[in-house]
């Protein structure tokens, strides 16, 4: 895909009807000699290029040809230390604006994200709400946005590959200054957005199911009273939790398969979603009232059906396509939101990406890794294979014992928050760096499976959300909180950590995933389990290669939907629904049912980040391709404190610009392929 940039997006700009007619030419050179001569021919680059770019977005509501150049004149900063000074009041106002309307939006959904007790009515009103979504109308409409396009380069993502590893911290900070007003959106297209991914976001944190009330033919239940798991987080970790379990184990998983079909071809009985009142076969699909209560609340008066959800997984998918497309039009030069995704998003044109996951599941390590899978299990592999964790140290650990010590040492988010420090000195961090991050981190109780929320301003904390039961926090519970920590310490000193505010973040989603899965991988250990032997070290190699094999077709299925959904924007949800189902199984045809001896599954469209994150799931593999090239630069130097936070303080550069500086290579899957080939040879 041809990589197209900022000035680009300006440029394509000027054909929109909604601009003023282009300025006399004789006009505007007058304008510029006018500048120049009253700053100096040094200034002369600088002038010619910023009155082109502020008039480029520059509208008829924002005033005619004279309201433009006595704008200019006033606001150019022609000298150097007026330049300066412009910056640093520019990026002092941006981080206390963005900071306090993240703290803002955060209040608002504090009662939909959090565990709290049950939701008011209102607070669906108040989660849809972003206090930030006229920002970028209102600086346009004030004219702050036309003062930095006029004083600071637009660049594009071509020079910011070719030029970017010279650039000085001010440079990369002014880019991402202007990047801020590279476009101009409309404030009611932004909060669709956010009233569209607030809406979903809401539906999947309350897609639980009651796995003791899901039965086999005979009626018998095989997962214990009281365990209720959200789709598809949970449900995904209890197959892996089950590898340990023997006979039993096999038909939880295969129970679990089927309640995952059902969910992604949405023959699920709609009742049965979060209810603890009836018991459902997902093999039959048959529902009846519940013959044992799971829940102190009385049983509501209920017909029990085995009428299907209505395709709602896919309404709410479609809904948020629709809002990301509103701002399709004010993108010229990225006009779709996978345009925007990829190459703004990710900094990664499309195909380059995709091509990565292709790379990995194309490759002959697959069916190696395959077949020893299948020795280890003495069996043939069956889909849900796809989350096979008897790689990683301590898979056969039995998982009721981890919840045991899980639910003992932190019996809420509290418990948590206090034991922290310990934690963070356990992965790797000097004392006193850990009481400083702990110090910077709050822990809430999450409704839905846990995340992590960062700030803004330096000045503020970020969050992390864990899911706590009633009986405390489960061994998945802390495997999700210690991934959501790593969030937390990236983004701590990704913002307090570089030198201007304005470069804060890492280059793209799946570099903050990749850090997390460092310290996601360490989980065990923090829970006194033993340290990894040399085998064991290779054993997590094949671990985090068929992690990625698995994750990279949920990527590409992402994406296909999402290009299906352009090339039918006025389609139904049932038509969605066949068109997932049809790229989920196409996909899987391709790459899994070779070694799976299985075909038409439809297990990687099972992702609750499909329906809510708004094509996402591509930077998971991304993120393992990331992490791992990580990993091999920590275990070199074994500092993973020092490392996590060289690495995290760089900000947000491009992707191989901030790994070359991070491991010495850019980004790919190259060494995770490599690696994977010496696992295998050295576990003959």
């Amino acid at each position: 895909m041809k990589i197209i940039g900022i000035a680009a997006i300006l440029a394509a700009s000027c054909a929109l009807p909604t601009l003023r007619a282009a300025a006399p030419a004789v006009a505007q050179a007058s304008l510029e000699a006018e500048l120049t001569a009253k700053y100096g021919p040094s200034q002369a680059q600088r002038v010619k290029r910023g009155l082109a770019q502020a008039a480029r977005l520059w509208r008829a509501e924002d005033g005619d040809q004279a309201a433009f150049e006595a704008f200019a004149r006033e606001q150019f900063a022609g000298d150097p230390k007026a330049l300066d000074a412009l910056f640093g009041r520019l990026e002092m106002v941006i981080e206390s604006l963005e900071g306090h309307m993240l703290e803002i939006g955060r209040d608002f959904r504090w009662h939909a994200e959090l565990d709290l007790g049950p939701m008011l009515p209102v607070d669906d009103i108040l989660a849809g709400y972003d206090p930030g979504a006229h920002f970028q109308a209102d600086a346009f409409a004030n004219k702050l946005a036309f003062v930095v396009l006029l004083n600071f380069p637009v660049t594009t993502l071509d020079q910011r590959l070719k030029e970017g590893a010279s650039w000085s911290n001010r440079q990369w900070a002014e880019a991402r200054l202007v990047d801020r007003f590279s476009s101009r959106i409309p404030a009611e297209v932004n909060l669709a957005m956010a009233e569209a991914s607030g809406a979903a976001e809401r539906y999947i944190a309350g897609y639980n199911i009651w796995m003791h009330h899901v039965v086999d033919a005979q009626g018998r239940r095989v997962f214990p009273a009281g365990k209720r798991l959200l789709s598809h987080w949970n449900l995904r970790d209890e197959i892996k939790s089950q590898y340990a379990q023997g006979a039993e184990g096999l038909q939880r998983q295969r129970q679990i398969q089927k309640v995952m079909e059902r969910i992604v071809t949405q023959t699920i009985p709609a009742v049965v979603v979060d209810n603890p009142n009836v018991d459902w076969d997902p093999f039959a699909n048959t529902v009846k009232p519940a013959a044992v209560k799971d829940s102190d609340k009385p049983a509501p008066a209920l017909k029990v059906s085995a009428d299907p959800e209505p395709d709602t997984r896919y309404a709410v998918l479609l809904r948020t396509f629709q809002a990301a497309r509103k701002a399709d039009p004010y993108c010229p030069a990225a006009p779709t939101h996978i345009a925007r995704s990829f190459e703004e998003g990710r900094q990664l044109p499309e195909a380059r990406a995709i091509g990565m996951l292709q790379e990995v599941c194309a490759s002959p390590q697959v069916a190696q890794v395959a077949r020893l899978i299948e020795k280890r299990l003495g069996r043939k592999l069956e889909p849900f294979d796809i989350w096979y964790n008897g790689f990683r140290a301590g898979a056969g650990l039995d998982e009721a014992k981890l919840d045991a010590i899980t639910r003992k040492r932190f019996p809420t988010a509290e418990a948590y928050k206090k034991e922290m420090p310990t934690l963070l000195r356990g992965l790797g961090f000097t004392p006193e760096k850990a009481a400083y991050l702990a110090g910077n981190i709050e822990v809430d109780p999450a409704r839905g499976s846990g995340h992590a929320m960062g700030a803004a301003r330096r000045a503020d904390h970020p969050h992390l959300r864990t899911r706590v039961g009633k009986d405390g926090m489960d061994y998945k519970g802390f495997n999700i909180a210690i991934h959501e920590n790593g969030h937390n310490v990236e983004q701590t000193f990704s913002l307090n950590g570089v030198e201007h505010p304005l470069m804060a973040g890492v280059p793209a989603t799946s570099f903050t995933e990749a850090l997390a899965f460092v310290f996601q991988a360490r989980d065990l250990e923090l829970l006194g389990q033993p340290a990894p032997t040399a085998q064991d070290k290779a054993l997590g190699v094949l671990n985090d290669f068929w992690g990625t094999f698995e994750i990279a077709g949920v990527g590409m299925v992402d994406t296909a939907v999402w290009h299906w959904m352009y090339d039918h924007p006025q389609a139904t949800p049932a038509q969605l629904r066949e068109a997932t189902l049809a790229i989920s199984r196409d996909v899987w045809n391709r790459y899994y049912a070779p070694v799976f001896g299985q075909k038409d599954c439809v297990l990687l469209g099972v992702y609750s980040h499909m329906v809510s994150s708004f094509l996402y799931l591509p930077d998971y593999p991304i993120g393992h391709m990331i992490a791992f090239q990580i990993q091999r630069q920590v275990d070199k130097t074994g500092d993973l404190g020092g490392e996590f936070e060289r690495m995290a303080r760089q900000g947000r550069l491009t992707p191989d610009l901030w790994m070359m500086r991070a491991t010495g290579s850019p980004v790919g899957p190259g060494a995770l392929l490599e690696a994977t080939a010496r696992a295998l040879e050295s576990l003959k």
